[in-house]
């Protein structure tokens, strides 16, 4: 077993193959691409600025159950409904339309996807503005297609993968002033100013936020009043699921704020998935009774991790 393994540790490591050309593979080969999913969702409130989107039956092409697809969303307004509200009922739209119309294969959809999605929240944004109202939205959209997971985020609605291992992948990039660096420099860079909010006499409170217009997120949809460094360019991640599948859990920012990525992952873990988005609302309310925010969970293949 020793020479075994000192003659493993001498092996050359392989270089990784790009996302496509592992699509491209499994494709050729007739792997199986559609496995079985199972999604829940749960919030704790009456009433608040969160929504969120399930819709599981999509198809690529009218009437070819062969290209159905899913997707997911989660929408933190802030200011108003109107901009999640928005979103939830036009961002799709505005991202299947964004994809050249000649697409044939899956795989060539699979690589214009994260294109599309970009201008999608570009375009959403766009529309929004025109309305002339002011709120603004955090917007995180997942894409399944087989075993093969696109997000794209803006703002602080996170996206996490839990694999049946039990490692964590997060699929989005929190847009936080107080957090984020590289978005602090890309806004003071653009002519932006990041600060806290001043009290008379001089003292800083809360978290930096950009000016003007005072908002926490340097990436959103809407918020017209705050000027052009606040973007809608969303970060996209593409990731290949292995056969044994994996679970997301999405949620706005209430969530992450009570619990971390490991604590929300080890209280899924087990349990069905309305059960599991459930429970994990529960965890946070006992942490705030006033806190209202929307988790989803996604569930690939048959049975529970």
């Amino acid at each position: 077993m020793a020479g075994a393994e000192r003659e493993r540790r001498k092996m050359p490591l392989l270089p990784a193959l790009p996302l496509a050309t592992l699509i491209g593979r499994e494709l050729r080969a007739g792997g199986s691409e559609r496995p079985a999913l199972r999604y829940g969702h749960a919030g704790f409130a009456k009433r608040g600025e969160d929504y969120f989107l399930v819709k599981p039956d999509c198809l690529r092409v009218p009437g070819d159950p062969s290209t159905a697809f899913s997707v997911f969303a989660v929408f933190d307004g802030h200011n108003g409904v109107s901009a999640a509200v928005f979103s939830k009922e036009h961002l799709l739209e505005h991202v299947m339309s964004a994809l050249p119309p000649d697409i044939g294969s899956r795989e060539d959809w699979l690589q214009a996807l994260p294109r599309a999605l970009v201008a999608g929240f570009v375009k959403a944004d766009i529309d929004f503005q025109r309305k002339g109202e002011v709120s603004g939205t955090t917007a995180t959209l997942v894409v399944v297609d087989g075993f093969t997971v696109t997000v794209a985020s803006v703002g602080d609605s996170r996206c996490i993968l839990d694999t049946q291992g039990g490692e964590l992948q997060l699929l989005t990039v929190d847009h936080r002033l107080e957090e984020n660096v590289e978005e602090r420099e890309r806004v003071t860079a653009s002519g932006g100013e990041v600060g806290r909010l001043n009290l008379f006499g001089g003292q800083e409170v809360g978290p930096l936020r950009c000016w003007p217009g005072g908002l926490c997120l340097s990436r959103s949809i809407g918020d017209m009043d705050v000027g052009e460094y606040i973007v809608p360019v969303p970060h996209v991640k593409q990731v290949k699921l292995s056969s044994v599948g994996g679970r997301l859990i999405m949620a706005s920012d209430g969530i992450w704020d009570a619990l971390s990525n490991e604590a929300a992952a080890k209280s899924c873990r087990g349990l069905p998935a309305e059960l599991a988005a459930k429970l994990v609302v529960k965890k946070v309310a006992q942490f705030s009774w006033k806190v209202w925010r929307q988790v989803c969970l996604y569930w690939f293949r048959g049975g529970v991790i």
